[in-house]
């Protein structure tokens, strides 16, 4: 039986006061007046409709990290990156929340994901009185914004369960503006700041929990320069449970004698579609384009340098073997390879030329040859794979800039002319996602003087900041997604450590 159609709702008022009722104008300016809609601006120059009528969680993310200017670091559409709902989906399917919506903490969860800066608060974990003051800290700000999840029904409205953002707050009257991501139904609207305390202060019957609201803004620096963690892949979860719980098992269970035999554990028993949960972020460009200049990020990114590390010695010659015959170390299989993925990142850069960042499906690397090029000012050169790369219709050639290797290139490096396609960046992506594995993972080694060895190779002490903090962005990914994983999101909102 097909649904009677419906043309918006008239919104209850009161207790809501229409934005652009006379009255809601008459609020707006006495806030503007009084430095209480500083964060409305960027706010509205971002306001979206949710897609679908249980989107209303991601379009209010989506619109925050928007007007904050947060990369996504991946494309929308076309050679734009942006944030859109159909991107916001590594804690919760999208088809899942488009049938039942999205609890307060898997909303939390993809605001850590997508690279923001997030603070959270249960209403049974905070006050009217603190709530306020993060409403009033945000108003007269333009680089952080409050999203609520609340009850509809406390304010008349129909429907249960939502989310929206606070666009500005008028201190005269205690009242908050709430900009409506479901604009089909209601328009933004004034509501009493304590009445909106009252709407967040339900529990929410999916969850269990209480519902509550959110501080997001920007890190002081962009969270990762050279890796991410991706969870587009369903596989996520099994890969997840691997790197968090398995591999400290396995530690436990072998009786292992040298840091070779440690990564032959964790390299062997890598579950399938690993090379789409980890990735270098390459920089891809035309070589029509003839600029070889390097931009202040492009030098900030190739100043990472992994292979200073003894961990990146360890690991280039755990692979030289694998690639060389499985002399030793049982082998990776092509699917996990890390030599696999290292040759897939050619293809998927001509992925990105292609408008398709997510997929090197349907393209083959030829040919591969490593430059150098010289950087501005007092940067070293900067090491240069070019490589051609063809589907069986055409060819098209690429170069993409690598981290900078050491002056003087090791054994292991000297498969990086070879016509496999081993890209560089194999051994630095594995050696970042070793460093970034919890300290306990190594726990279970018996040997102590092993346990001893792998805690100075993997510790932190003496890594450069920029490595540093590659490393805990990695570290903190692994853990929201072990949260997720263990259905842990909705007791725990705190940022990862």
């Amino acid at each position: 039986m097909a649904m009677a159609s419906i043309y918006r709702r008239v919104l209850p008022s009161p207790p809501a006061i229409d934005f652009v009722s006379s009255e809601g104008k008459q609020l707006f300016m006495e806030a503007t007046q009084g430095g209480t809609m500083e964060g409305f601006f960027k706010l509205i120059s971002y306001f979206q409709t949710q897609s679908e009528p249980a989107y209303c969680g991601l379009a209010t993310l989506a619109m925050v990290l928007n007007a904050l200017s947060i990369d996504p670091g991946r494309k929308w559409k076309g050679p734009w990156r942006w944030f859109d709902e159909s991107m916001l989906d590594c804690c919760e399917p999208l088809e899942k929340v488009k049938a039942k919506g999205i609890s307060f903490g898997k909303v939390v969860c993809l605001a850590h994901c997508a690279g923001a800066k997030v603070e959270a608060f249960r209403t049974n974990q905070t006050t009217i009185d603190e709530f306020r003051k993060h409403v009033i800290a945000c108003s007269t700000s333009d680089d952080c914004h409050v999203i609520t999840s609340y009850n509809r029904a406390t304010f008349k409205q129909t429907g249960a369960g939502h989310f929206s953002p606070i666009g500005g707050y008028n201190a005269g009257r205690d009242m908050v503006l709430i900009l409506d991501v479901a604009r089909f139904k209601y328009p933004p609207h004034w509501v009493p700041l304590k009445l909106l305390w009252e709407a967040m202060d339900t529990v929410d019957d999916a969850s269990g929990f209480h519902r509550g609201f959110m501080l997001v803004s920007r890190h002081l620096r962009p969270p990762a320069l050279l890796y991410t963690l991706c969870c587009k892949h369903e596989s996520w979860v099994n890969i997840a449970k691997y790197l968090m719980e398995d591999v400290l098992e396995l530690l436990s269970s072998k009786n292992v004698k040298d840091v070779k035999d440690v990564l032959s554990i964790v390299f062997s028993s890598l579950p399938s579609k690993f090379l789409e949960f980890i990735k270098w972020v390459p920089e891809v460009r035309r070589t029509e384009e003839g600029d070889q200049s390097l931009s202040p990020e492009e030098q900030e990114r190739l100043s990472i340098k992994v292979q200073d590390t003894e961990l990146y010695k360890h690991v280039a010659d755990f692979l030289l073997l694998e690639n060389s015959g499985c002399r030793g170390p049982p082998c990776l299989d092509q699917e996990t390879s890390l030599n696999y993925i290292a040759a897939s990142v050619c293809c998927r850069g001509v992925g990105f030329l292609k408008g398709n960042s997510e997929s090197s499906n349907g393209f083959c690397c030829g040919e591969t040859h490593v430059h150098c090029i010289k950087a501005n000012g007092d940067m070293p050169p900067v090491t240069v794979v070019s490589g051609t790369v063809t589907n069986g219709i055409g060819e098209r050639h690429v170069d993409i800039l690598v981290p900078s290797s050491p002056k003087n290139l090791s054994s292991s490096n000297s498969e990086l002319t070879n016509s496999n396609g081993l890209h560089p960046a194999s051994n630095d992506v594995l050696t970042a996602l070793l460093l970034a594995l919890p300290q306990q993972t190594w726990s279970g080694i018996k040997d102590d003087t092993l346990l001893q060895e792998i805690d100075t190779l993997v510790s932190m002490d003496n890594l450069p900041t920029l490595l540093q903090e590659e490393v805990m962005h990695l570290r903190g990914q692994l853990y929201i997604l072990k949260r997720c994983n263990d259905n842990e999101v909705e007791k725990d909102l705190s940022a990862p450590s």
